[in-house]
């Protein structure tokens, strides 16, 4: 399966991420059309502040944990992982106890404007690759294998190695 991955020494906290997430879960799709929408749309990433980035931030979103804490949490099996093994909530059967809120270890799962519902970052399921993504102007997000990911970073390590960097 494909995941959502991070390379922090390439994120500069522009946060373009949380604007593009924005403008995908608007009714308009459209940027100028989203700001005026009456239900603001809500961001599902969130660039938060690290002392370890290059830049002292970086995006976090749902990782979709394999124990699922927020899955085993919720007492209406309001949330679950759909076929692609993203988590996601069925907000019909969502009563708003927010259990899932509080045992998230990232704190990604927040609460939706008006509502006593939950949202939380779907990887945008009517695109091949999240908007996030795509939105990232230096590539820090990337969609893609975990496997793949991992042999550019070692690559890229050793190479940094083997020229005295």
């Amino acid at each position: 399966m494909k995941e959502l991955l991070i390379d922090i020494e390439k994120c500069v906290a522009c946060k373009s991420c949380e604007i593009a997430c924005r403008v995908e879960h608007s009714l308009s799709k459209n940027i100028f059309s989203a700001v005026f929408e009456k239900d603001l749309p809500q961001k599902r990433v969130f660039v938060e502040k690290t002392e370890t980035a290059p830049f002292n931030a970086a995006p976090i979103q749902c990782r979709n944990c394999e124990d699922s804490p927020c899955i085993t949490a919720c007492m209406t099996g309001a949330m679950y992982k759909d076929e692609r093994g993203i988590t996601l909530c069925n907000e019909d059967k969502c009563v708003g106890c927010f259990m899932c809120v509080m045992v998230c270890p990232f704190g990604i799962i927040v609460k939706k404007r008006e509502e006593r519902k939950i949202i939380k970052c779907d990887r945008c399921p009517d695109r091949e690759v999240p908007a996030c993504v795509e939105a990232c102007p230096t590539k820090a997000l990337s969609f893609e294998f975990v496997n793949d990911f991992s042999k550019f970073k070692r690559k890229k390590f050793f190479a940094g190695i083997s020229v005295g960097l």
